[in-house]
């Protein structure tokens, strides 16, 4: 599951019980999985996110899904929020691997469908964040209309034309670069394309993980004259000290809680979480009924009441 409270959230807002779902480990580290009612002839819904302790994670959903085709689902289908190993999508130097798509080979082969996007030859429905970040710019960002949106590298350069485009405002783009060779000089940003000063910057980005681009693009932002600093990012990993994230001249940190967020809020005072349950909720009812999913990603998503945690 990609957290507990989300996942009770969801199936509320489908008024769909729980399966209960037994998962243990044998004592050489092995994964079993028990699932305690008949699901025979049933169209089933796996969700996990590949946060955490991912490895772990990402095998307990193959053994799930393997288990529900044995047990006779007439269909299957993998929701997952946070994507595994989606940070390597493409072979970025000699020898690297292409982890995603030996991820998305396993999922295929294991045969749900999949509601994420993907390398894959089965049935994929990517869904988007961008919409219910919209949905936050327009409430909950006063001065939007004087903002200019952010990428802090050129590889987000679509992202934050499109989303600028449906606002209606500017946006800008950072590059990062060493001062130096080694991998271990210095380094700094410099903002290639737009004018931050005496803006609403809002910085854009997929996933943060350590948080080390995210504060160098926020002084960056702030050393250009950015009237105020607010970073909106689909998955929040935070993984390093997120302590120092207080300390940065931001006004808020936004994620969704497509990774469990709770431990994160304790240690970082300016993160607010996004909820994704309503958009994945709508997803699965208009999956299990045919209907398309594409209408979730316009004035639905962005007129549904995000729920700020």
């Amino acid at each position: 599951m990609y957290h507990n409270n989300g996942i009770r959230i969801l199936a509320g807002l489908l008024n769909v019980p729980l399966v209960p779902v037994t998962v243990k480990k044998f004592s050489n580290g092995e994964t079993n999985v028990k699932i305690s009612e008949s699901v025979r002839d049933e169209d089933v819904f796996i969700i996990q996110s590949g946060c955490a302790d991912v490895n772990d994670n990402f095998m307990e959903l193959l053994i799930l899904i393997s288990a529900c085709k044995t047990a006779s689902a007439r269909r299957i289908t993998a929701v997952i929020p946070c994507f595994p190993y989606a940070r390597n999508d493409k072979k970025e130097k000699s020898r690297a691997p292409i982890t995603a798509k030996l991820v998305a080979n396993m999922l295929t082969v294991a045969g749900p469908t999949i509601q994420i996007q993907g390398f894959f030859d089965i049935p994929v429905d990517n869904l988007w964040s961008e919409p219910l970040m919209i949905g936050y710019v327009k409430r909950h960002i006063p001065g939007w209309e004087n903002g200019i949106i952010v990428s802090p590298d050129a590889g987000g350069a679509k992202r934050v034309t499109a989303m600028a485009d449906k606002l209606g405002i500017e946006f800008a783009i950072i590059h990062r670069k060493r001062e130096g060779r080694s991998l271990s000089a210095p380094e700094r940003m410099e903002i290639l394309v737009g004018d931050v000063k005496d803006k609403v910057a809002i910085l854009l980005d997929d996933m943060i993980d350590t948080g080390n681009t995210l504060a160098l693009a926020v002084k960056t932002l702030h050393e250009k004259g950015a009237k105020s600093i607010i970073a909106l990012i689909s998955h929040g990993l935070l993984s390093g000290d997120n302590s120092q994230l207080d300390d940065l001249p931001m006004n808020r940190l936004v994620v969704t809680n497509t990774i469990p967020q709770k431990e994160h809020q304790k240690s970082c005072k300016k993160l607010v979480t996004i909820d994704v349950s309503p958009t994945i909720a709508e997803s699965i009812r208009r999956t299990h009924n045919g209907e398309s999913i594409s209408l979730l990603f316009g004035e639905w998503a962005e007129t549904s009441g995000v729920e700020i945690m």
